[in-house]
Formats: C-alpha cells, structure tokens, sequence
C-alpha cells in the first residue's frame, strides 16, 4: 500500500491526518487477519520515526525519506513524488521479481508513485482517490482556496491508467465516471468501515463523567480537522442561535470541537477561536486537541449530537464512527455522508446555522425521535464493520490481478 502524504500511523484530527489514515490501517490490519502481508510506504516526516514499523504481524510501515521532515504541505508534495519513488525503489531493489501481487496506492500522489511502481513490478494497480480535486471545487467552502490544474491533471492520469478504482460509494463512483471519464467496468464500489470493537453504544452518564461533561448539558459535538472545508463554523454558529433562542439552555450548552489546524486553516490557525469570541461563546465551546480512538468513542456516546458540516466528504467515517457508539448525527447532504449516515441520522441541505440550530433544537426536544433515530443508526452500523470493507477489497485484487494475468498470457499467444 502506498500513502505517501500521509502515514496510517498518525493522529487523525490534525494537520493532513484523517479517515484515510485509518482507512489504510484498519484494511490492512484485516488483510493481514486473512493471511496477506501487507507494506505501507509512506513520507517520513520526523527524525525520531523508525525507518521500520511493525504494527502487527503481517503489517509493515516504512518510511521513505523525500524531502525535510517538516515545512511541507501538502501542496508542497508534487516536488518530492521524484524522491520519494526513487528512495521507493531504492529499498526494493532487493525484493525478487513476484514479490508483490498488487499495488494499492491511496490519494492522487500516492497514484502517481503507484503507476511507477506497479509497471516496475509488473502487477495491477488499485487506487482509491479519497477526495478529488473537481469535487471539490465544485462547491468549494467559503474562504477555501481551489484545488490547482496540477493537482486535477495528476488525478486524471491516476485514473485512466489503473487497473482498477475503489469508489467510497455510488456517488463517488459517478463521479469517476463523469468528471474523468473512468472506465465504469473498473470502478468498484467498496463502502469503508467502522471498528465495531473500539466504537460501541455504552452508558451517556458514565461516558459524560468520563470526557468532563455535566450529565445534564446539551452536548454538540465536532470530530475533525480544523478548516473551511469542514465548516466548524456552522456548529459553533448555530450555537450561537440555539443560545439566543433558547436563553434557558445556555447554561447547559456545550459545543465541543475535537481537531487540529487543517488545510488551509493553517494560514489562519486562530479563527475558530476567534469566531468563538466574536460570538460571545468561551463559556460555551471547548476547542481540544483530537484524542484517542477509545476516548472518541466515549465523547460520541456523550453527545446529544454529533455534527458533520462538511461542504464535501467521500464518505465521512467520523458520522459511522459516531453511529456505531450510538450518537445522533446531524450531517450535510454532500458526498458520501447520505450513504454513512442513511436514516439513522438528520440529513441537512443547507449549511445555514439557523437550520442547524432548528435541526438541534428538534433532537433536544423531542427526545423519543432522537432515541429512535440512534437505534436505527446502531442497527446500521453494526453492519458496516472493516471486515466486510475487506472482503470486498479482496475482491477487488483478485479481480485485478486475474485480469492482468489473461491480459499476458494472450499478449503471449
């Protein structure tokens, strides 16, 4: 597997890290389950990171040296693809011919590495965009800067040379299709998962005394990275007229935002703060770092609901997580986060806060319907699990890899 922006083994919630990381982690701890040895190649970008990481048996991390460790972003990476395939094959160049049996790259850069790979070693490639760039430039958040040609340019070379494509979902995969013109019998559709060991329903008291929350607050919650495209600010908004509307719930209210600077909240890493400020809310709204895996699932059992802003998500695994451990979600209608979120949840067409504040307000009143709506979620979730995101992506390589081998053998004839 190939993620080079970004390594599988770091905090989501923060800097370019997010449900990629765990998406390329958790599908390889479940390969490797069934027997398949899995390497993810990925940047170094610390000192102290071990040149080699074994995660578990039958998962490998290693680090590939491209570029400084630190001070790129990811808009900076296209200059280090160069460096990073050549110190790629420079640490292979000892594997025997058949040593591998597919490339997965993940996101466009790692595509770009992948396409190199794949034909030095001769097998398929399988790659999953995650996000892409027409996409998102589609419906761009306020204040978001457009994704680059270059960056549209390289997805669409990704796409016309691989063997095959892992869509999130039927939309993503239409996408693929009408935006750069993917080959549909190589389009796959293969829904990401949850772990359904760390995110389950448990006791709202105990989980609140857990995470610091009084038993009796009305808690909205945000999990993700800190930047425009995540829209926070519609959370924190809303609060503000939920608070305004409903003088007698402030006191209870609690908006909790669990993130890091993202994106192009980097050049700005103060303005959710800011807003907070500006709208009168420090009594309200706790900015945190992201937590640990187990400590997000007690926060999701703590809130009232969990709320996923976003102008675009591919699939959006923060509204399955949240599901899975019983939460209400509240979400855009944009992307993948219909197909996560499905009845379990509220499904909003706007990012008007005053409709998200009526859509809060509607789940604290009404707390029958919302008790219902968290059973269907679990209900849904508890179908949803990485082991069937697996399975499919099994699939997936046999599928590819028996199509290259027909492929050679008639070129042989």
């Amino acid at each position: 597997m190939l993620s080079v922006h970004t390594s599988p083994l770091a905090q989501p919630g923060t800097g370019d890290a997010g449900g990629m990381n765990v998406y390329v982690l958790e599908t390889a701890r479940e390969l490797a389950r069934r027997g398949v040895e899995v390497e993810i190649f990925t940047r170094r970008t610390a000192a102290a990171d071990d040149d080699v990481v074994h995660v578990e048996p039958g998962v490998v991390v290693r680090h590939v040296l491209a570029g400084p460790y630190e001070g790129l972003a990811k808009e900076d990476l296209p200059g280090q693809l160069c460096a990073f395939t050549a110190g790629l094959m420079r640490e292979l160049a000892a594997r025997e011919e058949g040593y591998y049996d597919v490339v997965h790259s993940h996101y466009w850069l790692s595509g770009q590495v992948g396409w190199l790979a794949a034909e030095r070693w001769q097998v398929p490639l399988v790659h999953t965009m995650h996000t892409m760039a027409r996409v998102k430039n589609a419906s761009p958040a306020q204040g978001d800067a457009l994704e680059p040609p270059g960056r549209e340019i390289g997805e669409a070379q990704v796409v016309a040379i691989a063997d095959r494509l892992v869509a999130n979902t039927q939309t993503e995969a239409r996408q693929l299709v009408e935006l750069y013109d993917a080959d549909p019998d190589r389009v796959a559709v293969v829904p990401p998962g949850v772990d359904l060991r760390t995110f389950v329903p448990g006791d709202r008291d105990a989980a609140r005394d857990h995470v610091g929350v009084a038993r009796d607050a009305v808690l909205l919650l945000f999990v993700g990275r800190i930047q425009p495209l995540k829209a926070p600010d519609v959370l924190v908004r809303a609060a503000a007229r939920v608070a305004e509307q409903r003088p007698e719930l402030r006191e209870r209210l609690v908006v909790a935002v669990l993130g890091g600077a993202s994106g192009s909240g980097l050049s700005a890493p103060t303005w959710l703060g800011d807003l907070v400020d500006e709208l009168g809310l420090r009594d309200v709204v706790r900015l945190a770092p992201p937590v640990s895996r187990p400590d997000l699932a007690r926060w999701f059992q703590a809130a009232d609901v969990v709320a996923v802003p976003s102008y675009n998500e591919s699939f959006g695994l923060v509204a399955v997580e949240a599901a899975a451990s019983g939460a209400l979600v509240a979400a855009a209608r944009r992307g993948g986060l219909p197909d996560a979120v499905g009845d379990g949840g509220v499904l909003l067409d706007s990012h008007d806060p005053q409709v998200w504040a009526d859509a809060v307000l509607e789940v604290v009143d009404d707390p029958d319907r919302a008790r219902r709506m968290r059973e269907r979620a679990v209900e849904r979730s508890s179908q949803m699990g990485w082991e069937h995101t697996t399975d499919a992506l099994v699939g997936v390589y046999e599928d590819a890899i028996a199509a290259a081998r027909q492929a050679r053998h008639e070129e042989a004839r």
